[in-house]
Formats: structure tokens, C-alpha cells, sequence
């Protein structure tokens, strides 16, 4: 009796963990009886010589085996795969002090089962087609992708709050990606079990639904008539990164001057196992560069198709017109930008992302960025500026110097980028490659001892020993720094 109440438990477990809220299909499944018989022995004795013993009526109880719902594992449009081998599926816990409860621990230690049910061994039928409640489970071929998993809720595999990672791998080197769902049991009445599933590859839950995420309530009596599909995308494997969708950006050159025209070619590739179509590119041009819309050209399969190509800002996008790739088709876009003398403020760095959208399912798919590094040489141009100064002797207070007015040589002004620069015989100085902007240079007034600043009486913001200008790029821009003898100040104040 204790043994078939524990395996009725166990049973009722079923439907948790394993049910993937996808889209719910009728499945004919055979179910089991189990046959409960409630009756009572009774003895009384009115004295040491008689007594009176017997059963009461026996009260039988009929209750139709539960089959957990089974998750299937299906193509990214719900087909059935060719070939399951190698597929696997598991359960694990999450890390307790994971605060998104989607960082997997270990595998869901599940409660033993075997078939057949030896009686009294303790150990509760097993349910096809995981019939050791194994875990992992290994796919095949025979049960067409499906999988179950029985929870115990004597070890509180069922309690509110449980939160589970179910993960469907892939086996190597294929064009399926790996798929994780995270499980949490969210509420509990009697038969009925409410959990959430939430895709955290962000990919839809099945393939007839665009959701992420799903609640779903399930009665446990009824789970014989349930089965879920959860849909593994049909993705192929580059290094390991898996994608439906491949954009490469190539450039004709490497190096390039303003003035210089570069040609980019976009080829998006189909890597999903069904035609896709609604192709659209949006490229990112850097700075300095401008985009030639007569240049654009199309083909695909050798043949040329039209392409509508709009800019707005930086960004071009081509959009592919009445064009369906099928699986492993390619379609190439080229075209021109001319690079203006802006350029080499810019990185020469520009990127692709392409979109689509499957036929089979309509699901988006994406890929990107793909990114094109161009080197930027000056040429004739520069972007560097050129400081020139001096530091002379101010006689009339007007901040330059007449012919009259001396330099003072061996001056020091320290840069804003750390430079130092030395003034000559002349008391001038300059600096060239100096990195357009605002650039600051102070004098040193202890490199010419015997001179303060001489006083402006035009221009106030010049009574500093610093000076503030702007250099553009390949540019000029001077400073001039004003002193008087310290021996003449008290006759110019």
C-alpha cells in the first residue's frame, strides 16, 4: 500500500520541469491503471477463550496511470529531426546565490525507476520513454525526440519556488544550437501546478509562438493528454558562436587618403535550414566618409537585383526588393564612399548588421556587427596644427611686439600635453604635430628672472601668464607672452 501511494506521488511530479510551454498538441498516449483496494482487518477479545476477527468490506478504487506530458525536441519549424543521436536533455538546479536563478549548478539529483515494477523492491515503475528517469536523457531516434522527467515532491522537487534550467544539447558539430529554459514553480493547489518558462537564449519559446516567456497551468490528472513541443532553432555553428544568418564586410584597400574612393562589399549568407527572405543591411559609415548612391550594385546566383538604398545620417540601408534566399544562398551588395579631409579625425571604422526573416516560422534573425578597419594616412593633408609664439619685451602695453621691442631668449612655456618649449635668440618659439583643439601654454617666470608680465591695456584677458587658443586641424595658432624689466615697474603702473 505504501509503495503504490509513493508511486502515485511521484507520478503526479510529472508534469513539472519537462513541459515546455510551447504549443500544445494532442498526443495518444497509452495509460497505465492503478488499483487502489481499501479494506480493514478487525480482531476483538471478550475474554482469555473467545474472540472474533474478520475484514471489512473491501472498497476498490480505480485510478488511471498518469503519463507526464512528454517534451519533444523538434526543427525551428516543429519538424521531426532525421537523426536524434547524440541529443541530449537535462535538468539542473540553479546557484542559489544567482540573483536571475540562471547560472546552473548541477543536475537534478531525480528519485530512481526502472521498469518492470519488481514488487516490493521500493521502486516506482518507470514512466517511456525515460524509463530510469535518467538524468541526463539521451534522445533516439525511436521516440522521435522525446523526453520526461518525474519530480519528487516527497524531496520537495515541487514546492513553490523551485526554480530548474532545462538545457537540450546539441550533439558536436552540427546546425543546432544549444537551448535553455529556465523553470520556476510558481504555485501549487492540489492538482494543479502553475510554473513559468522563460528562454534564456531570448529565442522563442516554440515555433508557432514569438514569445520568450510563458505561464502555464497545468491539472496533473489530465497530463496524460498533454504534450508540449519545445522547438530547437535550426542554427549552424560558427566557431562557437550560432547563427541563422552571416554578414562579412570586405573593403578594396586598406589604406586611404581624403580624396581616395573605397569600395565595400556586403555578403549576407543564409545559414538556417529554410528560405529566408525581407533581407535588409544597415551600415555605419565613420566620420568623413560620404556615400555615393549611384554605386550601389546587387546580385544574387550571378544575376543583378534591385536594391533600395536610403541614408539617413551616418547610416545607409540597403533593403533586398522581392528576393528569397534559400538555405547556404549568398547576396552581394556593393558600393562606393568617397573619403573627405574630415576623415582622418574619424576611425576609419564602420560597421554591417544584417536582418531577415525565415519562411518556415517567420522568425527574425540577425547577425552583425561585421566591421571594416580602414587606416587613415594624411596624404597632402594634416591634421596636426603648428604653435608659434614669442616672448618679448613690451614697451607701449599693446600686447605685440614693434620693431623696437626685444625678445627674450631662453624663455620656457609649458604645454597643456606636458610639452616645454625654449624660446631663441630671438625670443621665439614654435611647435609642430601639435593635436588640433584648445590648446593652453603657461610661462615660466622663473626662466627669466628680472621680468614680470607686462600689463595690457587693450585686451584684459592677456594679463595672465597663460594663454588659451584654439588650433584647427593642420592649422596655426600663436601665443604671444608680454614682459617688462622688473626695474621699470614702478614707472608703468
Amino acid at each position: 500500500m505504501d509503495t503504490q501511494r509513493w508511486q502515485h506521488n511521484l507520478l503526479l511530479a510529472a508534469m513539472l520541469g519537462v513541459s515546455l510551454p510551447a504549443p500544445v498538441f494532442a498526443q495518444t498516449q497509452q495509460t497505465t491503471s492503478l488499483n487502489i483496494i481499501n479494506q480493514a482487518a478487525y480482531s476483538y477479545n471478550f475474554d482469555d477463550t473467545q474472540s472474533i476477527s474478520g475484514f471489512t468490506t473491501q472498497n476498490s478504487l480505480n485510478i488511471a496511470g498518469l503519463i507526464d506530458p512528454l517534451g519533444q525536441v523538434t526543427g525551428c519549424a516543429g519538424e521531426i529531426l532525421s537523426d536524434y543521436t547524440g541529443f541530449s536533455v537535462a535538468l539542473y538546479e540553479v546557484e542559489p546565490n544567482d540573483p536571475t536563478k540562471t547560472e546552473v549548478r548541477n543536475l537534478v539529483s531525480l528519485t530512481r525507476t526502472e521498469l518492470p515494477d519488481i514488487p516490493g523492491n521500493g521502486i516506482a515503475k518507470g514512466l517511456a520513454p525515460n524509463i530510469e528517469n535518467s538524468n541526463p536523457f539521451f534522445l533516439t531516434n525511436g521516440e522521435q525526440g522525446n523526453y520526461n522527467f518525474l519530480l519528487d515532491p516527497n524531496r520537495g522537487q515541487l514546492d513553490i519556488g523551485r526554480t530548474y534550467v532545462l538545457i537540450v544539447n546539441p550533439p558536436p558539430n552540427t546546425i543546432y544550437n544549444q537551448r535553455r529554459v529556465k523553470i520556476t514553480i510558481q504555485e501549487r493547489r492540489g492538482d494543479v501546478v502553475v510554473y513559468q518558462a522563460t528562454s534564456l537564449d531570448g529565442k522563442p519559446l516554440s515555433s508557432t509562438d514569438d514569445r520568450t516567456t510563458l505561464v502555464n497551468t497545468i491539472n496533473i490528472r489530465d497530463a496524460e493528454r498533454v504534450g508540449l513541443v519545445l522547438g530547437t532553432l535550426n542554427i549552424k555553428t560558427n566557431i562557437c558562436q550560432a547563427q541563422d544568418l552571416q554578414i562579412i564586410k570586405t573593403g578594396d584597400r586598406a589604406t586611404a587618403t581624403p580624396g581616395d574612393t573605397v569600395i565595400y562589399r556586403l555578403s549576407v549568407k543564409n545559414l538556417a535550414s529554410s528560405s529566408i527572405n525581407n533581407v535588409v543591411i544597415a551600415d555605419t559609415l565613420p566620420l568623413g566618409f560620404n556615400f555615393v548612391p549611384a554605386s550601389v550594385q546587387a546580385e544574387f546566383n550571378g544575376n543583378s537585383v534591385q536594391i533600395n538604398a536610403t541614408q539617413k545620417n551616418a547610416q545607409v540601408t540597403f533593403q533586398a526588393l522581392n528576393i528569397t534566399l534559400p538555405p547556404a544562398g549568398i547576396l552581394n551588395v556593393a558600393y562606393a564612399a568617397v573619403l573627405t579631409p574630415a576623415a582622418i579625425r574619424g576611425t576609419g571604422e564602420n560597421s554591417a548588421i544584417a536582418t531577415a526573416q525565415r519562411t518556415d516560422n517567420n522568425i527574425s534573425v540577425k547577425d552583425g556587427p561585421a566591421i571594416h578597419r580602414l587606416r587613415l594616412l594624411p596624404g597632402i593633408l594634416s591634421d596636426c596644427g603648428t604653435l608659434i609664439g614669442r616672448v618679448f619685451v613690451d614697451k607701449n602695453f599693446d600686447g605685440e611686439q614693434q620693431p623696437n621691442e626685444p625678445g627674450v631668449p631662453n624663455a620656457v612655456i609649458f604645454l597643456d600635453d606636458g610639452n616645454r618649449v625654449i624660446t631663441d635668440k630671438q625670443g621665439l618659439f614654435s611647435v609642430a604635430n601639435v593635436l588640433p583643439g584648445y590648446r593652453t601654454g603657461v610661462l615660466d617666470f622663473t626662466s627669466v628672472p628680472g621680468y614680470r608680465l607686462a600689463p595690457n591695456r587693450k585686451f584684459k584677458e592677456r594679463n595672465s601668464q597663460s594663454r588659451l587658443v584654439r588650433l584647427a586641424p593642420g592649422g596655426l595658432a600663436r601665443m604671444n607672452f608680454a614682459v617688462i624689466p622688473l626695474a621699470e615697474e614702478g614707472s608703468h603702473d
